[in-house]
């Protein structure tokens, strides 16, 4: 993760220490020398908004912890397409990561910065032998795998399963407020493409649902929205 971008200052090994127990409930147990090991060990870096973390068919830099920000996962396809796959936020680790150090394998995905972003970084070496060594940190790097592959086989079923226009509602929903997103930033979002999306917003706004605006889209038919979500 970011291999070539310098470091950036780090805080104090107290307040680090104190961040991580804050922002990672199961690191609260890890004993004071693996948290220690955490903070001396692991590369604190600063990244803006935009900014690919990691690339696929690239080695594993690292186990990041998230202390700030947010980073998404996506898969791209050689179509241009892009299918999200999960959002890693503060108090977060990537799954992907982890399981690319346990593996030995390159990245299979790619991760991009979606806001202003602050990782410490866990090296290999570290990663491997914390894994091995600790029981609060190994709890920590396996649930992961439980929580993403829950979020995984969800992705998996609203594409099999969910039409287009019930996961575009869904999505809608989701978001308070005015959604501030373009339309291809929708169709990214979906794993679709930018004409369809827009197809299926001139529909909802002829019944009544939305009302498209420039760079925006108002809600104005929330529940509407909501059942077909749920159809």
């Amino acid at each position: 993760m970011l291999p070539d971008a310098p470091p950036a200052p780090g805080p104090t090994r107290a307040d680090a220490g104190a961040a991580l127990r804050t922002l990672f409930p199961a690191l609260a147990q890890a004993t004071p020398a693996t948290l220690a090991r955490i903070v001396d060990h692991g590369i604190h870096r600063k990244a803006p908004a935009g900014t690919v973390m990691f690339d696929a068919h690239t080695p594993c830099g690292g186990f990041p912890l998230v202390l700030s920000g947010s980073i998404k996962v996506l898969q791209r396809y050689p179509n241009g397409r892009e299918l999200p796959l999960y959002r890693v936020k503060p108090g977060e680790s990537c799954l992907l990561s982890g399981s690319c150090l346990l593996g030995h394998n390159d990245y299979t995905a790619t991760g991009i910065a979606e806001t202003d972003v602050e990782v410490l970084v866990v090296p290999p070496a570290d990663f491997e032998a914390l894994v091995a060594s600790d029981a609060a940190f190994r709890n920590h790097v396996f649930s992961l795998f439980g929580e993403r592959l829950a979020t995984v086989l969800s992705l998996v079923e609203a594409i099999a399963y969910q039409k287009l226009d019930q996961r575009l509602a869904a999505l809608l929903v989701a978001k308070p407020g005015p959604v501030g997103a373009t339309h291809q930033a929708l169709a990214d979002e979906l794993g679709s493409v930018r004409e369809i999306v827009s197809r299926l917003l001139r529909v909802f706004e002829d019944r009544g649902w939305v009302a498209l605006e420039r760079q925006r889209i108002r809600i104005v038919d929330r529940a509407a929205l909501a059942a077909l979500a749920n159809a």
